[in-house]
């Protein structure tokens, strides 16, 4: 990180004890065609170290743009976010993607695997980003945790839809993250793969006490989360904040 960077960002604050993800009144408006669209108005949740959280509702009600700002890919037009204690508004690009690399991991809807690179090479990308000499090694890890050994060498194109997702796994916790965003992850897949991904996700959430915070549209997945937020244009209907009951 810059030494700007570091300026802008400054110490990490303490939030409230045990939680990783804390949003307040967190708002997002664009400028269209027609005048100031409202995407997100006055969202407030708090999520738990190492807990499973569910952002449900329908499409277009704010869900994937919350997520976006919640990992810090992108700013809220009001509001406040702080992610393991780091006030995100107050970071600049450079900072915030310093924070994600650390702490975050992603898993998509559509895979986002490199397709001129097999299933091994794809999960070591971000090892060899950081320039880590013990991506191989890492990676093969990460492949066997989600059963894909046998298919390291395979490229994208030689694998199937819930192969993909389940390399695009392995590459999300391949660094051992603190916190993993899940957006809409069994989307384009079939019942009995989606019910495997998502086996496999809160498996692993569940033994490396991952925080999970999942995006979906899905009732029956939301509902294996220990809490959820329901969207409706924007807006949070249901909004529990984090409990001391909840296991840290």
């Amino acid at each position: 990180m810059s030494g700007n960077a570091s300026a802008i960002s400054g110490s990490p604050q303490p939030g409230p004890k045990g939680v990783l993800l804390d949003a307040t009144d967190v708002s997002k408006s664009v400028q269209g065609p027609e005048g100031r669209l409202d995407i997100l108005s006055g969202v407030s949740l708090q999520v738990r170290e190492g807990e499973s959280f569910a952002i449900v509702g329908a499409s277009g009600s704010g869900k994937t743009t919350l997520l976006g700002l919640l990992a810090g890919l992108d700013t809220p037009s009001s509001g406040h976010i702080a992610l393991d204690g780091n006030s995100l508004e107050r970071m600049d690009e450079e900072a915030r993607a310093d924070l994600r690399r650390r702490l975050v991991g992603f898993v998509f809807q559509s895979f986002h695997l490199l397709p001129a690179l097999t299933a091994e090479e794809n999960v070591m990308l971000p090892l060899d980003l950081e320039g880590r000499d013990d991506a191989r090694g890492r990676a093969r890890e990460a492949l066997e945790a989600v059963e894909l050994t046998a298919r390291r060498r395979h490229y994208p194109a030689q694998l199937s839809g819930g192969e993909q997702q389940r390399v695009a796994i392995a590459r999300a916790f391949v660094h051992s993250p603190r916190l993993l965003f899940a957006d809409e992850p069994t989307g384009n897949l079939d019942q009995r793969t989606g019910q495997h991904v998502s086996d496999l996700l809160f498996a692993l959430n569940h033994d490396h006490r991952t925080t999970l915070v999942l995006v979906t549209h899905d009732p029956r997945l939301a509902a294996r989360c220990a809490r959820q937020v329901t969207l409706d244009n924007g807006r949070v209907l249901v909004a529990p904040r984090a409990s001391a009951a909840v296991a840290p």
